[in-house]
């Protein structure tokens, strides 16, 4: 692992206290040379150029889709329009049904890049959601989805994921890429969980750091023609709607929201993200794209961050025609360009830049403001390398989707899927007869999820026909004469992502007399965005009801859940004698199945998020103490029971382990000390195998009611059967601090309790310390 990385340290201790404006150092460090040509170039600039820089529109408003070639046709009209006369600064999206090739993209991309240079001298910038893989590329390199990598806790199979995209979205000429994303996905009903790197802030922060270095690599200020910016996303709360559903209201303590949610954002600017996306709903009832202190103060003044914010879709619209917080449009543009707001993602129609002219000739908004967000557009594009180096070639480009790519990617879902249960049937025996069942057992559209070649996710049957859904890896894998398939339940693909077709369950009965396992492929079809919230988090009972039938028949089950979300299971998991999470895996991810089943790897994932048991006691591990009493005496019957199916980190191997003499080397401390630990780790099974080595901490007494642990570190190793290896772990001890009652960090005096694996050490703090500064 990158130390640098896993041990991000002061990276994660949020901002604080009272509002501070003087200056701070800034988080990525000035380039002179660039700054020099930023102010030559805004000076240079007309209001109305330097408004169109702030404007990002849809590619539809560039042309139009020829529908017998199925290609994008670029307008020469409409060209002149967007950027003759509007000046824009940025178009995204994916403008067909199927992406373009990166040959594709850069035909498209050299006519936008002509006209914008013509126009006004600028490059344009191009943002895609190459959310794992080159979503929007075809013919690219697709990898596990976010929440999959969460679970190989391994930041260095992030960083190099996140590479492999870049280089690949780079020879498409498209600089930039809407991701990481980083919100904690701390409710399993929130459609976008499976987008993130799970329920917890040090995980998001270590992988998210890791990944965006991994796209735009070491140096913030010079990225290289393999690499592109990231925009982190969607700043902050967004995963915490009171009702589960996407862009719907958070309710969030104000410690919580600095001590955790702030966390992933903060690391990932020191990590030098280079834009950052924002949050579409609202926190305490105020909106994201209005909120001055979070955009302004906590984002850009107290870190001294010089990126660039850009908005999400069309959510200054929202502002005003969902949200009533603005009269129209213009007092919309108003509220979020004076909050902090540098690019409107406005795909529909340039009169942001009318409107936004009017304001400022209007002494609305201040040219200072309007220079600042400029300068923040320009910073970003010469970051990039555009103004000197306006197009590559992706014939230079030669490992795009080569074998190596592909190699990678199959590991990376090996190491993601989690082994959640295993009577012993695992790994299947040779020559048995397989029944392949369930709804997701031959689909690639399930393996991907959604921002998989479209939107939704609703083209990768078509566009990865070329890869194995889980049943053509099983027929590879297990020869087609010892597989039958017979699903018994299908999605209706053509309705809404939980629809199905009229089940067949009994189909799926009588093939089972034929075969010796069952292995049920249940889950969820593709969804994206609010169009996959739901209203009950169990599993349909057209599934339910297929795995109570098929154990009937007396024949062993392994279930295989591939999901975005924990869909509860408690009814059927006891009829199961095995069962793996493979969650969103991709386009390898059949064969990935096939190979861990088989017994060709190790299962090495853990469960990023914790998995509920019953519907209404969701719940994350970092719960209060007062969640965990059996019973609370007295007039009212308190029952407040953590019942959960399986827990965060959880996750078993074919291998066995065994940790032994965890040690600190402070066992006394203070603020200003750094705590080294170290635990022994050997490998007692049969087969090698790799093992993620998690290190929580508990504070026993503090002045708010502390959480029952936190993850403060993690490393992950490989080990051969016997062999043992010392595992060492480096925190800052003011990793240990917390967000007080005050809004101040504070490191209190007092017992604090570690573990790694089933070792526990206790330590203290002998000293309490109070952090005035925002950032410690």
């Amino acid at each position: 692992m990158k130390k640098k990385i896993l041990n991000i340290g002061v990276a994660l201790l949020l901002l604080a206290g009272c509002t501070s404006k003087q200056k701070v150092e800034p988080v990525i460090p000035r380039d002179a040379e660039i700054e020099k040509r930023v102010e030559a170039t805004l000076k240079k600039m007309t209001l109305e150029e330097k408004v169109g820089q702030m404007t990002q529109l849809n590619i539809t408003n560039l042309g139009h889709n020829d529908f017998r070639t199925g290609k994008f046709v670029l307008d020469e009209d409409k060209l002149a329009t967007i950027f003759g006369k509007y000046k824009v600064g940025s178009i995204l999206n994916n403008p067909s049904s199927i992406p373009p090739t990166n040959t594709e993209w850069t035909e498209i991309m050299t006519t936008i890049q002509k006209w914008s240079m013509e126009s006004m001298g600028i490059p344009c910038i191009m943002g895609l959601d190459q959310n794992h893989g080159t979503t929007y590329t075809s013919g690219g390199t697709m990898f596990p989805q976010n929440i999959n990598m969460a679970a190989t806790f391994n930041t260095d199979a992030a960083t190099r994921a996140a590479s492999i995209t870049a280089y690949e979205t780079r020879s498409a000429n498209v600089t930039w890429t809407f991701c990481p994303t980083m919100d904690l996905s701390r409710d399993q009903r929130w459609p976008r969980a499976w987008e993130n790197f799970g329920e917890d802030a040090y995980l998001n922060a270590a992988m998210g750091s890791a990944a965006t270095i991994g796209f735009q690599g070491e140096n913030p200020n010079n990225i290289d023609d393999q690499h592109i910016a990231v925009s982190i996303k969607h700043y902050m709360g967004y995963g915490v709607p009171v009702s589960g559903k996407d862009r719907t209201p958070a309710v969030i303590a104000p410690n919580e929201l600095r001590e955790k949610h702030f966390a992933p954002y903060l690391a990932a600017i020191k990590a030098g993200a280079l834009t950052v996306m924002v949050n579409s709903g609202m926190i305490n009832g105020v909106m994201t794209h209005a909120n001055h202190e979070l955009l302004t103060v906590w984002l850009k003044e107290e870190t001294g961050w010089d990126g660039m914010i850009v908005t999400d879709w069309a959510d200054i619209d929202n502002l005003y025609n969902r949200d009533k917080v603005a009269k129209d449009k213009k007092e919309a543009i108003k509220m979020a360009i004076n909050a902090g707001i540098d690019m409107s993602m406005d795909p529909y129609s340039t009169n942001f830049c009318d409107l936004l002219i009017e304001l400022v000739n209007e002494g609305e908004v201040p040219m200072s403001r309007i220079d600042d967000a400029v300068r923040r557009v320009l910073r970003l594009k010469y970051r990039l390398g555009l103004f000197d180096k306006l197009l590559t070639d992706p014939a230079d480009y030669p490992k795009f989707a080569s074998k190596e790519f592909a190699d990678f990617a199959t590991e990376a879902a090996e190491e993601s899927m989690v082994l959640l249960k295993n009577n012993g049937i695992l790994p299947l025996a040779q020559g048995k007869k397989i029944l392949l069942t369930g709804p997701n057992a031959n689909s690639m559209r399930t393996l991907n999820g959604g921002w998989s070649y479209s939107w939704q996710g609703d083209m990768a049957d078509v566009c990865a026909a070329d890869y194995n859904t889980i049943y053509e890896s099983f027929v590879n894998k297990f020869g087609k004469e010892n597989v039958i398939l017979e699903q018994g339940v299908t999605y209706n693909n053509r309705g809404s992502y939980w629809q199905e077709n009229t089940p067949e369950i009994e189909k799926a009965v009588r093939a089972a007399a034929k075969a010796d396992i069952i292995v049920a492929c249940i889950g969820e079809n593709s969804y994206c965005e609010t169009p996959g919230n739901l209203s009950d988090l169990t599993l349909s009972r057209n599934q339910l009801d297929l795995v109570k039938a098929l154990a009937k028949t007396g024949k062993p089950i392994v279930l295989i859940l591939n999901e975005g979300r924990a869909r509860i299971i408690a009814e059927i998991e006891p009829l199961a004698d095995a069962v793996v999470d493979i969650m969103l895996p991709g386009n390898y991810g059949g064969d990935a199945l096939a190979n861990l089943l088989n017994g060709d790897a190790n299962f090495s994932g853990k469960l990023p998020f914790t998995y509920p048991k019953e519907v209404h006691s969701l719940i994350t591990y970092d719960y209060k103490p007062c969640q965990e009493m059996d019973k609370m005496q007295g007039a009212y019957n308190y029952d407040a029971v953590v019942s959960v199916q399986w827990a965060f980190g959880y996750g078993k191997s074919y291998t066995t382990y065994e940790y032994s003499y965890l040690k600190v080397d402070n066992a006394e401390f203070t603020a200003d000390d750094m705590l080294t630990f170290t635990v022994d780790v050997k490998n007692t099974g049969r087969m090698a195998g790799k093992e993620s080595v998690l290190l929580f901490s508990s504070d026993l007494i503090a002045t708010i009611s502390p959480d029952v642990r936190r993850l403060r570190a993690f490393d992950k190793i490989e080990l051969q059967p016997g062999e043992t290896k010392t595992v060492t772990l480096t925190i800052p001890a003011s990793d240990l601090a917390f967000v007080g009652a005050d809004g101040k960090w504070i490191l209190e005096e007092g017992d604090f309790r570690v573990q790694v694996g089933n070792q526990l050490v206790n330590l203290s703090c002998t000293e309490t310390y109070k952090w005035e500064a925002p950032n410690i």
